[in-house]
């Protein structure tokens, strides 16, 4: 099989169920429904209803296959690792997926997959901050994810599970730095108003942490499943890595993901003091507000970045995509965002 082989082929449908079926000692998995799910510029998301026969899972179920997408940054985690993440995250009692199985053989679809529950709900942030959209208890869910951030923060290095991770030999602002500009050195045309906020960063840094924390490194609105009573999981952990916490908490709060309900500093939900509230409270120390505004300096200056790798997936012919495209056509408002913030 290629690795540019929908899902929902006929015979990579027979091969999924004929896996699925091993894993689970099954007589028979049957396959009644796949369809490829939105979102996921990084990965690939698939709902799969399957039926099960002959096995202690035997019944109906709703599963997402998660796999990786015709091409990848390169900074993200692997299936693998994710799935060890999501494995660790559910053990600790976070709301997440329950994660339910992996598959590192690309014999099988042609990449490595797992497979998880589906939650309910949207995780559309452009959905979740229109009050005619999403009409539940705003301050609440607000303060529930500042809870689930501090649990998140609450695990700590080492992890064997998680040996997979670095952990930084300095602070974990430089070492950001430092992984950003040596991306940009090799970007095939100059961007001064990224050097200008590195620079900025680098002047501005803050020492280490007196303690390094597990980072979920994509906390923020659209990363997250909400229905109607609220938050039913936590996603996209392809980021996680051993840093300083108030870099996930910079990251929720920062302008660039309000989709444009830039009043609601919550990640486009809520008040931000909420947010911290929930945090405090599960973490039991409180955050420093003033760091704070130095790591939304850095969302920015990285999601930049990130928005360029995206952009030259589409442009290198990696991968056709307009939403790709258009993701590296934001890099001059988050731009534009940066110079603001670091205007002497």
């Amino acid at each position: 099989m290629t690795a540019a082989a929908s899902l929902d082929s006929a015979p990579l449908k027979r091969e999924l169920e004929a896996w699925l079926a091993r894993s689970f000692a099954a007589r028979r998995v049957t396959i009644e429904a796949i369809t490829r799910l939105g979102g996921g510029a990084i990965q690939e998301n698939w709902s799969l209803a399957v039926g099960i026969e002959g096995s202690d899972r035997e019944g109906r179920h709703v599963w997402v296959v998660r796999t990786d997408a015709p091409s990848r940054v390169a900074v993200s985690l692997t299936r693998a690792q994710e799935f060890a993440l999501l494995r660790v995250a559910h053990a600790a009692g976070i709301t997440v997926p329950e994660p339910i199985a992996l598959c590192d053989d690309p014999a099988v679809i042609g990449r490595p997959f797992t497979v998880m529950a589906r939650v309910a709900g949207t995780a559309a942030g452009h959905v979740l901050v229109r009050p005619d959209r999403w009409r539940g208890d705003r301050a609440a869910l607000v303060a529930r994810l500042g809870g689930e951030l501090a649990r998140i923060h609450g695990i700590k290095p080492p992890r064997i599970e998680l040996g997979f991770l670095p952990i930084p030999d300095e602070a974990p602002a430089i070492a950001a730095i430092r992984r950003h500009r040596r991306w940009l050195d090799g970007y095939r045309m100059a961007r001064p108003a990224l050097e200008w906020g590195l620079r900025w960063l680098e002047h501005h840094a803050p020492p280490a942490p007196a303690s390094l924390s597990l980072l979920h490194g994509d906390f923020r609105t659209g990363n997250y499943m909400v229905d109607e009573l609220g938050l039913t999981g936590i996603l996209d952990w392809e980021f996680a890595a051993w840093g300083d916490p108030l870099e996930d908490v910079g990251w929720f709060c920062a302008r660039c993901w309000r989709f444009g309900a830039d009043d609601r500093e919550a990640g486009g939900m809520g008040p931000r003091e909420d947010f911290y509230r929930g945090y405090e409270a599960c973490a039991g120390r409180r955050i420093d507000r003033e760091a704070v505004g130095y790591w939304e300096t850095m969302a920015h200056a990285r999601w930049a970045i990130v928005a360029l790798m995206q952009g030259e997936r589409h442009v290198s012919g990696a991968e056709a995509s307009l939403d790709l495209a258009l993701t590296g056509r934001r890099v001059a408002e988050l731009e534009y965002e940066l110079l603001q913030r670091t205007a002497p």
